[in-house]
């Protein structure tokens, strides 16, 4: 039964608009967005209101879908902040999932925290996303917009909104064919230039585990977390492959968690026979113990001190929110005097925003490589020949003895003016990654079939076709011949370079090849 009741305020009529409610606990009152009753001007505007929210109302009931209208009304006075709070605790996703939503989040709330999700607008989230786009990486708007768009979709099942005002509608927008702001292609090297950067990343950490580990990435195109978390268990030599389990993935505590290989992509990378040897021999020479984070026994282990971080947010995120660089961040935290004022005070509001507190207590020495460090100090300097901007230190070439060949790092106080030398890039911009994508290429090049590739990479071809192929023992013997040609010829090329090497493990394989030619 729907009707209008006529009410007076102030000496003016007005009239309220009341139906039946479907659960019939009380009378239904036609309200506006904030759950205030709606006052007519008229009797009959009034009950023809009435009667539309009546209709309605049983028609959602029918679908399971009615809520009582104060509940809708609250729901649409909660703010984006309390939902994406309550929200975040209700996730339980991959530890590195759950490490970069808040660095996500931290971008969203400025703008969106205290409106009510019903107030979002797609005009509001696209003059968001174009001012972030001035300050930040596109492929980092689009993460943070990725965020957006999830959390409001959940709010719209939960009735907080009626619509994600953060989905884009297909066809919209402007249209450039590929994507105008592209990241530099991934740079790759030859199996000398790997061996190469192998023999210097092993000068600069001053043990054979850097050459090994760097020649097993190239021959085998692991994944740096692959690498990391290969268990003795998982790489006998007698077996000739590597069982990828496991891959242990760096949080932005410090803390390496096992988990499962990215894709969940298990398999078994065949191995030749000459890497086989040089791991087993590697593994024989320096007898890994349990790592004392997990209790077990890994084929490669760190070097230098490290540890776990405390918890909270990092100085990454700091950067990030503030727009400028982490060592801009270190230098307000230890050097303020270094940083103009306007500066000082942005890094300081975002330094508060985000709760950030500094690292205290000692560190512990390290049973794994950490990733920026490696990359930093060990693979970084090794192919370019110079070691990255660090702060407060700018980027410098790596100073180096004359002999033996190809030079010795020198180390201390005043290193650059006792060096006598420094070393030509190999590759410049040639990352650990980018071993891997050398290795699918050589394999490319050696005629290597597809879903041979597929299979030692860890990928996964969808198409019917991939279905009825399969990998035969013939392809992967072919594969193994193929590999330790180019390894020999890798190692008669550095040969000819220089007879010696200060690597002991490289020294020792140069010795054997000279005596075999």
């Amino acid at each position: 039964m729907a009707y209008a009741e006529k009410r007076t305020a102030r000496g003016k009529v007005y009239f309220r608009a009341l139906y039946q409610r479907p659960d019939r606990k009380a009378q239904g009152v036609v309200v506006d967005e904030d759950g205030r009753a709606v006052r007519f001007p008229t009797q009959t505007t009034a009950k023809k209101a009435a009667e539309k929210a009546e209709v309605d109302a049983y028609a959602e009931a029918k679908k399971g879908r009615w809520i009582p209208p104060e509940q809708e009304a609250a729901a649409g006075r909660v703010t984006f902040r309390e939902f994406a709070t309550e929200w975040m605790k209700e996730q339980s996703l991959a530890d590195s999932t759950m490490q970069n939503y808040p660095r996500s989040l931290a971008h969203l709330l400025p703008t969106f925290g205290d409106k009510a999700i019903r107030d979002i607008t797609p005009p509001m989230v696209a003059a968001w996303e174009k001012a972030q786009q001035k300050e930040f990486a596109a492929s980092s708007v689009r993460t943070y917009r990725s965020l957006l768009h999830l959390i409001l979709a959940d709010a719209v099942d939960a009735d907080h909104a009626d619509k994600n005002a953060a989905e884009r509608r297909r066809g919209r927008g402007r249209r450039h064919g590929r994507r105008q702001k592209r990241g530099a292609e991934k740079q790759i090297t030859s199996m000398l230039g790997a061996l190469l950067v192998a023999e210097r990343a092993s000068l600069l950490s001053g043990r054979d585990d850097e050459f090994v580990a760097t020649i097993h990435k190239s021959y085998t195109g692991q994944r740096w977390g692959e690498l990391v978390g290969l268990e003795t268990q998982f790489a006998r030599p007698e077996s000739h492959a590597f069982q990828i389990e496991w891959q242990l993935y760096e949080l932005d505590t410090g803390e390496l968690v096992q988990c499962p290989p990215k894709d969940d992509s298990y398999r078994s990378i065949d191995s030749p026979t000459f890497l086989s040897r040089l791991v087993g021999d590697h593994i024989a020479r320096t007898q890994p113990q349990p790592c004392p984070c997990h209790g077990l026994t890994y084929v490669y282990s760190g070097r230098g001190v490290g540890g776990k971080r405390q918890a909270g947010p990092t100085l990454r995120q700091v950067a990030e929110l503030a727009g400028v660089s982490t060592g801009t961040v270190s230098n307000v935290l230890n050097r303020p005097e270094m940083v103009a004022e306007k500066t000082r005070a942005k890094v300081e509001k975002a330094i508060a925003e985000v709760g950030f507190v500094r690292q205290v207590g000692p560190s512990r020495e390290a049973a794994h490589w950490r990733r920026s460090g490696h990359a930093t100090w060990i693979f970084t300097p090794a192919a370019t020949g110079w070691y990255p901007k660090k702060a407060p230190q700018e980027a410098h070439p790596v100073p180096v003895s004359a002999g033996p060949w190809p030079g010795v790092p020198v180390r201390g106080r005043g290193a650059s003016g006792r060096a006598e030398a420094c070393w030509l890039p190999i590759k410049d911009r040639l990352t650990r990654h980018g071993l891997r994508h050398g290795h699918r290429t050589v394999m490319e090049e050696l005629g290597t079939p597809q879903v041979l590739v597929d299979d030692r990479m860890g990928h996964e071809d969808g198409s019917v076709s991939a279905r009825y192929a399969h990998v035969t023992d013939s392809m992967r013997a072919l594969l193994m011949e193929q590999l330790t040609e180019l390894w020999f010829e890798s190692l008669d090329e550095r040969l000819a370079l220089a007879p010696r090497s200060a690597v002991p493990v490289l020294d020792r394989l140069l010795q054997e090849r000279a005596k075999a030619a």
